[in-house]
């Protein structure tokens, strides 16, 4: 927990009301967003009771399994969720725009719009991860046969499993890690994990305290647990006498997990609510063009009749995936820092980012040093704020990304002032003269940062017959290695 988030609890405490860590959402958000919200049987490994799901608030479809540990029951159940499921990600293949790539020489198509899924918390996220994995690989033929839209489901679910683990994607958002992002409430970490008690912080029912709503949120008997885990007093005394015996009541069983799971359904359409409220960031609807991109792309594989994704990466791809991880959450920590100056603030207490004053500039400066002569203006800035930094550091300002300020010198002025000498390079055009506005003014107000936006190539990776022994060697063939 940083510093400002963890005196943004104390202050909610000590408020009573949830304080704000984001002054703009950092997420997309869909306008007609599918919400499911699933529950497993307690005991069994990812065997699924029921689940809702839908696009419409007030009309929610409910799909339940009249007997978890039949698996002709949970085929049928994984047949309906396709219907639903599938029908919903197909619904935006219908427009397509060009995309200009190899610097404009070439176009490549993408859809205009994908599917958003949201689920109560990160159960859910792992909940469709192994429903995805326990379905992609039936068979439609054969003596176990499925429903041929049963493992399509399941490519579907691992996709979007997939995509959840990518910083700043928003194909698969799961309603308390959003929330918790950009507000903190007076609570520790581990209640933030219900939905229920969070949602008590940041829209307590009317006439309630935070402090009212949140303890109702703990008592289960008033707010059911958002799943996929159930509550033990329920699945104890209502849920096993209805599926102990042979031929379970299902429209008893329905009415029952209908009250499980309705109130999670209003609290993840109030938590949307407060979400559409926040102006978005500006960098968000890069990432989503990002979104789109892997969906068009995946849309693609299906229809080119691609295999299933495996079961495990081999070593080469394993590697390549924890870079591109590694470089989107470097790239989204970066956006969101730029977005949003509460996020920032962060950093300028950490000494990575300041803000300053321009005392002096020179825009027309020439570099003749090299073998041709080169714009390199030149500008003086004062802060009252720690720097951090060192003589040849590289510096950006969020208002003029593709600039580069290298550290020419740091002095102190006095005890509160530091004078900070820097050159400038990119961002003027491409004559000798830089474009009106492309250099800070003198008594210009700037942020600068270590923080940049600037490209990072991924890590070169052999190909994977080139897998080195120390890795298990080139992945042996599906044929052999699985019967």
């Amino acid at each position: 927990m940083s510093t400002l988030t963890a005196l943004a609890r104390a202050q909610a405490f000590a408020e009573g009301r949830a304080q704000p860590l984001a002054t703009v959402r950092h997420v997309h958000l869909h306008e007609r967003p599918m919400v499911l919200i699933p529950y497993a049987m307690a005991g069994e490994a990812n065997a699924p009771l029921a689940a809702m799901a839908g696009t419409d608030r007030d009309n929610p479809v409910l799909l339940v399994v009249a007997q978890p540990r039949n698996r002709d029951h949970r085929f049928r159940f994984a047949a309906d969720l396709a219907e639903l499921i599938v029908e919903y990600v197909g619904s935006f293949t219908g427009t397509t725009e060009a995309v200009a790539v190899d610097r404009g020489r070439d176009v490549r198509y993408r859809f205009t719009d994908a599917p958003q899924l949201w689920v109560p918390n990160p159960g859910g996220v792992d909940f469709l991860r192994l429903f995805g994995r326990s379905t992609r690989f039936r068979s439609t033929e054969g003596e176990y046969a499925v429903p041929a839209a049963v493992p399509l489901l399941g490519r579907w679910l691992t996709f979007f499993a997939n995509s959840a683990e990518v910083p700043g994607s928003a194909l698969l958002l799961n309603g308390v890690q959003t929330l918790s992002s950009h507000w903190a409430t007076g609570q520790s970490s581990a209640e933030d994990a219900q939905l229920a008690a969070l949602m008590g912080w940041l829209d307590p029912p009317r006439g309630s305290t935070v402090f009212e709503a949140a303890a109702a949120a703990e008592d289960p008997a008033l707010t059911p647990p958002a799943g996929p885990a159930t509550d033990p007093a329920f699945d104890n005394h209502v849920l096993a006498p209805l599926l102990s015996v042979a031929d379970p009541d299902v429209p008893e069983l329905t009415r029952v997990l209908r009250g499980q799971l309705r109130p999670t359904w209003d609290l993840m359409w109030r938590a949307l609510d407060l979400l559409r409220n926040l102006p978005v960031g500006s960098r968000v609807a890069g990432r989503w063009d990002g979104d789109r991109d892997a969906y068009s792309a995946f849309v693609q594989n299906l229809e080119e009749g691609g295999p299933p994704q495996p079961r495990r990466d081999g070593a080469v791809a394993a590697a390549a995936r924890l870079s591109r991880l590694e470089n989107a959450a470097t790239r989204y920590a970066v956006q969101r820092a730029f977005d949003d100056p509460l996020v920032m603030a962060e950093h300028r207490l950490a000494g990575t980012a300041f803000e300053a004053v321009v005392t002096l500039a020179k825009a027309d400066r020439i570099d003749d040093t090299g073998k041709r002569p080169v714009l390199r203006p030149r500008i003086m800035v004062v802060t009252a704020e720690p720097v951090r930094v060192e003589a040849g550091a590289a510096l950006t300002s969020p208002a003029r990304p593709s600039q580069k300020a290298k550290v020419i010198s740091v002095t102190a002025l006095d005890e509160t002032k530091t004078e900070v000498l820097l050159e400038l390079s990119g961002g003027m055009g491409r004559k000798m003269v830089a474009e009106p506005g492309s250099v800070p003014e003198v008594g210009e107000r700037l942020l600068l940062t270590t923080l940049s936006e600037a490209y990072r190539p991924g890590g070169a990776f052999p190909d994977p017959d080139q897998t080195p022994w120390t890795h298990g060697g080139p992945p042996v063939p599906p044929s052999i290695s699985e019967p």
